[in-house]
């Protein structure tokens, strides 16, 4: 396969201590995108619809990288993600949905053109998608997606697999080479030290990567509860945010374990705005869902309207 062949020389590090790392590594056979695909084609993975939240929706996208850009250049960007591995499109349609009527800027969803046409049906915000596999952007933003994200890593740790700042860097010019006017964000790995992971940041900016994005907090392990624990879980993307910010003239989304409390502490860290994925897409309820979109937003001081009742029938 295609993908296999562009992802085959790329060397993955396995993590300590895993005991599936070394049937992981990439030396052309093993293949972490080619391994989740083989799941969603084995069941693991939901691709088709049973049903559809009957929201009112909009489907004119802004095309212009300028216009997928101008939040971020106004520092009041909200991105709401509804994961790499999700390709259930009833779980996504409410996620964009969510993303669309709470008043968020952006949604990402994974890297499929089948959705990219789909979540196109149920909104105007721009569509990013996201993957570790350069050539899998191609048909998705022929289908429409106006941004990709080199990132979303939380499948392949899970897998016992980290990337390097040298296979990162591949990926973005490899991105860049293929689809050079597409807007391009990049995930700087939290498991980099914070140094190592400014130089990345510093390195990608060289590249002409146009976002960069850090992360973090959903494997750092609060210690107190409640408002002390939503502080202390954003703690490392946030002291990303803030270091990197500081290094590059780009854009920051500090992403990764923030909530309602902590996205206005990103903003005043230095982020140009925020990546919320798991406070929103593990809720199993849509209107829960745009709910917390909602408070998220106010909490940025972006402008939102009230979600009428003839909206949510």
């Amino acid at each position: 396969m295609a993908h296999a062949a562009a992802m085959g020389s790329l060397a993955i590090q396995s993590c300590p201590n895993s005991e599936r790392s070394s049937s992981l590594l990439l030396h052309g056979k093993a293949n972490p995108v080619l391994r989740l695909r083989q799941a969603a084609a084995g069941g693991g993975l939901r691709r088709t619809v049973n049903r559809r939240p009957s929201f009112s929706t909009r489907a004119s996208a802004p095309t212009t990288k300028e216009s997928v850009l101008k939040d971020f250049r106004e520092r009041k960007a909200l991105k709401i993600i509804s994961g790499l591995q999700n390709f259930d499109k009833d779980k996504v349609a409410s996620v964009v949905i969510a993303a669309e009527k709470g008043g968020a800027t952006h949604v990402d969803i994974a890297c499929e053109e089948e959705l990219v046409k789909f979540a196109l049906g149920l909104t105007s915000l721009p569509i990013c998608v996201s993957s570790v596999d350069p050539l899998a952007f191609l048909s998705a933003v022929e289908a429409g997606a106006q941004m990709v994200e080199i990132g979303n890593y939380d499948s392949f740790y899970e897998m016992g697999i980290k990337f390097s700042s040298e296979q990162v860097l591949k990926l973005a010019r490899d991105t860049k080479r293929i689809l050079p006017s597409i807007t391009l964000s990049v995930t700087v790995p939290h498991m980099l030290s914070l140094p190592d992971q400014v130089k990345l940041a510093e390195l990608l900016e060289q590249e002409g990567v146009d976002i960069i994005q850090t992360e973090g907090g959903k494997y750092s392990s609060p210690s107190k509860p409640g408002i002390l624990g939503l502080i202390e879980k954003a703690t490392p993307t946030l002291a990303a945010a803030y270091s990197i910010s500081r290094a590059v003239k780009i854009p920051v989304m500090c992403s990764s374990g923030l909530s309602a409390v902590t996205a206005p502490m990103a903003l005043t860290a230095g982020a140009a705005g925020v990546g919320v994925g798991s406070a929103v897409n593990k809720l199993n309820d849509v209107v829960a869902m745009i709910a917390e979109v909602k408070t998220i937003a106010e909490s940025l001081g972006l402008p939102t309207s009230s979600v009428s009742q003839r909206a949510l029938k």
